[in-house]
């Protein structure tokens, strides 16, 4: 650790709650001098003291060691650096809009690769009074399954997260234009394109 970085970024996270160094001290059970011993760069936490530290500041305790919380770059949060990600530990799934670090189950994950979609997995899109219904006769047994499916615009993301032996069908309120993702458990993510002017075809849906 760069104990001049990390000390400036400790001042700058304290001074960001508005806190003095004998407030931050007292949450971590410390004195307020060492807290200015760190914020001067004259000596670092101690490793035993980060996690506390990560959830006082609500700050990775990565960003910490490194001494840096430089910002995502505006620009990449959008929907062309939009990227998926499936824990393989606990099949947790999300996404996120720009450069982001994702971690689950104590690992770092890598933003999938989507794929076209082949016809075993394509989805079947119907207009149901305003909104798109689709299905699929993809299998959604425990051992093999779709985990996700979602429905990107260009100023929305609309997630269902799905589970083995849900019924293989979802709903989504009908935008003019977009692209539907979702994982299979063993072939990994694809993407579909929904698009208006090819008007999907309209079915009524049996009454319950």
């Amino acid at each position: 650790m760069d104990c001049s970085k990390v000390g400036s970024l400790l001042l700058s996270l304290r001074q960001e709650r508005g806190w003095t160094q004998k407030q931050l001290a007292d949450v971590l059970n410390l004195s307020d001098r060492t807290i200015s011993k760190w914020e001067r760069g004259l000596g670092c936490p101690d490793v035993s003291l980060l996690p506390e530290l990560s959830a006082v500041l609500a700050v990775d305790i990565e960003k910490i060691l490194l001494g840096d919380l430089q910002p995502n770059d505006e620009e990449v949060g959008n929907m062309k650096k939009l990227k998926f990600y499936v824990c393989p530990q606990c099949g947790s799934a999300m996404f996120a809009m720009g450069e982001a670090e994702i971690s689950c189950c104590g690992r770092p994950l890598q933003p999938l690769a989507a794929q076209e979609v082949s016809a075993e997995h394509s989805l079947n899109v119907a207009e149901v009074e305003e909104d798109y219904y689709l299905t699929w006769q993809h299998e959604m047994s425990k051992q093999h399954y779709l985990a996700f499916v979602a429905y990107v615009t260009y100023d929305r993301v609309l997630f269902i997260k799905l589970y083995p032996e849900q019924a293989p069908e979802v709903r989504f309120p009908r935008q003019q234009h977009g692209e539907i993702y979702f994982y299979c458990s063993q072939h990994g993510l694809m993407k579909q394109r929904i698009a208006r002017p090819d008007k999907p075809r309209k079915v009524r849906l049996p009454e319950v």
